[in-house]
């Protein structure tokens, strides 16, 4: 039962002496170009309610910008990362930027509502070149240590997210549709930062070879049958379809819920969409180092299901606690996603690019499918009573019981 693949998992529990250096100025790297990357991502939803009045959408087809954004972001990752699991491709995030700052640029000047849905295209597609060798290298420079790897590398996105509303509301809201220019040099920095860790690979590579060889010769990982891995990896999937259309209503909604139910106006809305993106990034990060010491499997279950009574009190309370409640199930759903894609490279340790490009794939399609689905729904039944009914969603987390117990992981 004892296999490892050159591309398996060292055990993170082996003591400090024993483990490698974890390459902290490449994966700080990594995490700032993904902060770039979903920087300008999270511009799309942040000037909704500019491209709402100036081609005079409705939320259904705000729900479609979403939809026609995060499936081309989906499209090409588990492609492109199962290739470079046999073919790496260490400069392909490099290339994966110039799809970004095309899209940017077109979106900044677009002059039609079909010109809008091509720009994000172009976003989303540079978005799904840019997640699976970056996932990768990220865990090739963790000497060991996934949890925090995984979690300073999704950290930066998180905190690229929760500038978007930021910048749109004291840049892009004040200056108008074409201000989404002036942010093309955070493609152009990405670039150069890509660039700097593809010429570091090799090295890192080596190293993480080097100790998944001696968890091999000790014995410390075990492989699993087809059936055990399908299982698990569906598993996964509905628990991150769960966590994934409860956050969309938070992602492409939440402005339009505040002004909706609160009357605020859209610079507050966007400033409170910040705070709580900003609480994701803590999850996130707060979730990886917390794996690494209590296992993925007990974070998946606090992160999924813990935040079900916060979620059904959410649509019955004030704006002050609605602030404070959609920092803590934010806070608790985003420690999930690290844990999650462990679990499954645990779960297949030959296939890092595979699942990096499948979860960050369905990570994009997901919630596009719900938003899309949200929008046609918040037009029939009110923004309030969507709200409502995605409270419920996290009840689904207790699926988690039936996740496949990997015994030679914490």
């Amino acid at each position: 039962m004892s296999t490892l693949s050159a591309d398996a998992e060292p055990d993170s529990r082996a003591t400090p002496a024993a483990r490698p250096n974890v390459y902290m100025a490449v994966l700080l790297a990594l995490g700032l170009s993904h902060l770039l990357n979903d920087t300008v991502q999270s511009l799309i939803p942040a000037v909704y309610p500019i491209l709402k009045s100036e081609f005079s959408l409705d939320f259904a087809k705000i729900g479609m910008i979403t939809l026609t954004f995060q499936i081309a972001g989906a499209l090409f990752q588990p492609a492109i990362g199962l290739y470079t699991d046999r073919h790496p491709l260490p400069y392909s995030g490099a290339v994966g930027m110039i799809f970004t700052l095309v899209g940017l640029l077109s979106l900044a000047y677009a002059t039609s509502y079909a010109l809008v849905l091509i720009s994000v295209t172009l976003v989303g597609i540079g978005s799904s070149i840019f997640h699976p060798e970056a996932t990768r290298s990220a865990r090739y420079a963790s000497g060991g240590r996934q949890g925090l790897a995984q979690g300073i590398f999704q950290v930066g996105g998180q905190i690229g997210g929760a500038l978007g509303p930021l910048l749109a509301a004291f840049i892009i809201v004040p200056r108008g549709q074409s201000s989404l220019a002036m942010f093309a040099a955070m493609a152009i920095l990405a670039m150069v930062l890509l660039t700097w860790t593809a010429r570091r690979q090799a090295a890192i590579r080596t190293q993480f070879n080097a100790l998944a060889s001696q968890a091999h010769a000790q014995g410390r990982q075990a492989s699993y049958s087809r059936g055990t891995i399908v299982f698990g990896l569906v598993i996964l999937t509905v628990l991150m379809a769960s966590k994934l259309s409860y956050l969309e209503s938070f992602r492409s909604f939440y402005t339009f819920y505040l002004m909706d139910r609160f009357g605020v106006s859209i610079a507050t809305s966007q400033v409170m969409l910040f705070i709580i993106f900003i609480a994701s990034a803590a999850g996130v990060l707060l979730g990886g180092i917390v794996g690494d010491r209590i296992g993925r499997y007990r974070v998946i279950w606090i992160s999924i299901v813990g935040p079900l009574p916060f979620t059904l009190l959410l649509p019955y309370v004030d704006l002050f606690w609605t602030g404070v409640l959609t920092v803590i199930i934010n806070v608790m759903m985003a420690s999930a996603f690290a844990s999650i894609m462990i679990y499954a490279m645990d779960l297949v340790p030959k296939r890092i690019g595979l699942i990096g490009g499948l979860f960050y794939g369905l990570n994009f399609a997901l919630g596009g499918i719900a938003a899309a689905f949200l929008g046609g729904l918040t037009d029939s039944i009110g923004i309030e009573n969507v709200y409502k009914a995605c409270s419920f969603l996290p009840v689904i987390g207790l699926l988690t019981v039936f996740l496949p117990r990997l015994p030679a992981k914490p």
